[in-house]
């Protein structure tokens, strides 16, 4: 038996990739074309979401505060969470006044199982329904792992990033059946393209485009699911909050320049508008900036290149602090930060409740 078990194997190592290669040259094309058809039928008959229960976590800045003004200009009824309970009642006003027939805010943490419960019972009490389900709450650790001395301190990341879209999904999934509705989930391209400093804040995303992708092959057509990766985009992150090896939410745009360097920074109001008429298409996969896809790409087909380039250019030589990483001497060199950054981002404020 071991034998025989042995000689498949061998004649599957040797002929099937060979197969495979083969059949994926002739079926491509035919593919691609099937693809852009489909793409042109969702985009001619978009959802329409007037009147719609929407629901968005993390809505008190950045993504999630355009994507309730997104969301309000086509007339859905929002239901806005977040843990800054001030910031959120300003969004719920901008967004009642930009056309939201209704707007709830709810004050919560999503890392706490409690609170996602009663976010989902607080719309289906107020709604009886519930369309789509935006996840956006994120926080974004930035050192080297081996800094991190209690490693607890960390738990943040996987809590809020991963846990918190699980535990919200988990209570939505029944009430979304009910509608056929769809789940927006606002992942990063960093959960593929991995970069020094942001190990955690990389594995929480994978995590979640994995937990997603799965959960599309689970409920089939019954639930939508957009599994969305930004790229920079204007943010509470693009201009530097960050958590510490402490456990503690800082602004540090010093190390924002180490981090991103001369990579531009997305408007925050072009993604939310390609991120809501993605959703409205019923995307399986959206990219903002498009012009990421061309990273992963590289992150496939050179993986040692990419690794090699992405340690040369953000960590310095042996003691030698961040600062002096190629990412912040090409930065400092050419001038290029007021540029490729938009102006809200070059500014340290942002909301603190």
């Amino acid at each position: 038996m071991e034998f025989v078990l042995g000689l498949i194997h061998k004649i599957l190592d040797t002929y099937l990739p060979h197969m495979a290669t083969t059949a994926l040259i002739h079926f491509m094309p035919l593919y691609l074309f099937l693809k852009f058809l489909h793409f042109i039928f969702r985009s001619l008959f978009s959802e329409n979401v007037a009147g719609k229960v929407v629901v968005i976590t993390g809505a008190s800045s950045g993504i999630g505060e355009h994507l309730a003004y997104e969301y309000a200009k086509k007339g859905a009824r929002l239901v806005l969470a977040a843990r800054r309970r001030q910031s959120l009642e300003q969004v719920a006003d901008m967004a009642y006044w930009l056309g939201a027939p209704d707007v709830i805010p709810v004050h919560a943490d999503v890392s706490k199982v409690e609170d996602c419960q009663r976010l989902i019972e607080e719309v289906i009490n107020n709604f009886g329904r519930l369309d789509h389900l935006v996840i956006n709450a994120a926080v974004t650790p930035l050192y080297m792992f081996e800094d991190l001395i209690e490693v607890t301190n960390a738990a943040p990341a996987m809590d809020i990033n991963f846990w918190g879209a699980v535990y919200t999904t988990h209570f939505a999934i029944p009430h979304l059946k009910e509608t056929r509705g769809k789940i927006i989930a606002i992942t990063s391209s960093a959960g593929y393209l991995n970069a020094a400093r942001i190990s955690l804040y990389c594995a929480s995303k994978a995590a979640m485009v994995s937990f997603f992708e799965t959960l599309r092959v689970e409920l089939g057509t019954q639930i939508g699911i957009t599994i969305v990766t930004p790229g920079l985009v204007e943010s509470e992150l693009t201009k530097g909050k960050f958590l510490t090896t402490e456990g503690k939410l800082e602004v540090n745009q010093v190390m924002r320049d180490v981090e991103m360097s001369v990579t531009p920074i997305l408007p925050v109001e072009k993604c939310a508008r390609s991120i809501v008429r993605s959703a409205c298409r019923g995307d399986n996969y959206l990219t903002e900036p498009a012009w990421f896809k061309t990273l992963f790409y590289y992150r496939i087909f050179f993986p040692e290149l990419v690794e090699w380039f992405q340690r040369w250019f953000l960590i310095p030589g042996q003691g030698r602090p961040p600062t002096e990483a190629p990412s912040k001497v090409i930065l400092d060199l050419t001038g290029l930060q007021e540029y490729v950054y938009p102006a809200p981002v070059l500014s340290p404020h942002i909301k603190v409740d």
